[in-house]
């Protein structure tokens, strides 16, 4: 499961944060994640608790924001928001979207620290 070593290199991220902060305690690591980042949800929660374990960040909170696949439609020439990762096509006209414009996001964007 490649959710724990993400998960690790997270705290180790927040850790060192937190050290530069003067050892601010840290509450909360916010995330944006898509679903086509290859990240399973859950399995990045649980392996956030594991990862915390033991360490300056136990008791933390993993805050995901999930991000919808939004793609640009070639035929509409507007932003749509896919109803499944399963169909790349607009949901409107249904061509084929190949221009992905949002879905892929792993990205840490804020750390809630004291």
């Amino acid at each position: 499961m490649h959710e724990l070593s993400i998960a690790m290199s997270m705290v180790e991220m927040a850790t060192a944060e937190a050290a530069r902060q003067g050892g601010a305690q840290v509450h909360a690591l916010h995330l944006k994640l898509g679903p086509l980042s290859g990240v399973v949800k859950e399995a990045l929660l649980f392996s956030w608790e594991v990862a915390c374990e033991g360490s300056p960040l136990a008791g933390s909170q993993l805050l995901i924001e999930e991000v919808p696949v939004v793609v640009r439609c070639p035929e509409c020439r507007i932003n749509r928001t896919l109803v499944s990762i399963q169909n790349f096509a607009c949901p409107v006209c249904a061509t084929p979207t190949p221009e992905v414009l949002s879905g892929k996001e792993l990205e840490v964007v804020a750390l809630e620290i004291q």
